[in-house]
């Protein structure tokens, strides 16, 4: 007989959630709460969010709870074969640590006292943008619903990570724009008036 794992994650804790996701202002307070929540709601050792680099083929620490600084700084998180699920937006599940070859540092989780890892997709569209990272001293035991609606939020998360970086992006391109001289602004102005049909 299969054990009925308790569901910690209901329609209010969601709602608080969300409601914080899509009002927040400060992108990394906002990350900075979201991995304190899940921490507390789920009691595990610690959570962290981090997001991808395409470029560097990373995943860089934006925000967590629960874990030393020495954890965090213990290296590069590389994305290569190993990671394939995450590359897909699969959700990865490490039941021990110690002895799961797609762990890049077995020795610091030790350390960490970290024995089992849950990796959930942070998605923007179809393309997987990060993740959310929960750490326990024990084997991690979530409810199908819990897992759900954490992906759910996830998704929003990517949402606002990626308006953030647009928004970002603009107001670089404006402080840009302002601080051209005049008369190349002119030029813009008018050769966009001719343009027009």
């Amino acid at each position: 007989m299969s054990e009925v794992i308790e569901r910690k994650f209901y329609l209010k804790e969601f709602k608080a959630i969300s409601h914080a996701i899509s009002s927040y202002e400060d992108l990394t307070l906002l990350i900075n709460h979201i991995v304190e929540g899940l921490s507390r709601t789920f009691k595990l050792k610690g959570c962290c969010i981090m997001l991808f680099d395409e470029r560097e083929k990373q995943l860089f620490h934006v925000g967590s709870h629960g874990i030393s600084e020495a954890y965090i700084a213990k290296g590069p998180v590389v994305v290569d074969e190993k990671y394939s699920n995450f590359l897909k937006g699969e959700s990865i599940f490490i039941e021990d640590l110690r002895n799961d070859p797609r762990v890049q540092y077995p020795e610091e989780a030790l350390k960490e006292n970290i024995i089992s890892m849950v990796s959930l997709p942070i998605k923007y569209r179809n393309s997987v943008i990060g993740l959310v990272r929960l750490y326990h001293s024990s084997t991690i035991k979530l409810n199908e619903e819990d897992i759900d609606s954490i992906l759910v939020l996830a998704q929003q998360l990517g949402l606002v990570i990626e308006n953030n970086g647009l928004r970002n992006f603009l107001e670089e391109v404006k402080g840009g724009i302002s601080r051209l001289p005049l008369h190349m602004l002119e030029g813009l102005y008018n050769e966009n008036r001719s343009t027009r049909y």
